[in-house]
């Protein structure tokens, strides 16, 4: 018995780096269970990997969910990421929102998904908040030649 693939679509704002996560998290969809759409077409999933750093990137977010509610009224909402992470009650209780995954638990949004239908109330995984004591600087291995 065929089975039908569920219609995935990924959607990022913010920074060059959510662009190469998204990537990453879209490869964590097997492609014999789930087919990559476009974010402007139908989709029973629709994952949001969030920017925070204005409150230009929030807006756009919530944009982003009523766009999908309204493109797909039955499509399971994911929203991930740096907003998720930052305001996880604010954005689980934006209409339509099925899943909140903070900045640690993104790369798993394949298993928070399988078998997920849409429910009347969103899922929320957000780890806390960690203070950081030291900082490290990082550079490429050409930078430290040059310097050294």
């Amino acid at each position: 018995m065929k089975t039908t693939k569920k219609k995935v679509a990924f959607h990022t704002l913010g920074c060059k780096l959510n662009f190469a996560e998204t990537s990453t998290i879209s490869r964590s969809f097997p492609d014999d269970q789930f087919e990559k759409v476009n974010p402007g077409s139908p989709a029973d999933i629709y994952i949001i990997n969030t920017c925070s750093v204005t409150d230009t990137a929030d807006r756009k977010c919530r944009q982003a969910i009523k766009k999908f509610v309204n493109q797909s009224p039955d499509a399971v909402i994911a929203v991930v990421g740096c907003y998720s992470q930052l305001n996880p009650e604010e954005v689980s209780s934006i209409p339509g929102v099925d899943l909140v995954l903070g900045t640690n638990e993104k790369f798993n949004v394949s298993e928070y998904l399988k078998n997920r239908d849409k429910r009347n109330a969103p899922d929320v995984h957000a780890s806390d908040h960690e203070i950081t004591e030291r900082f490290f600087p990082s550079w490429s291995a050409e930078t430290e030649r040059a310097l050294f």
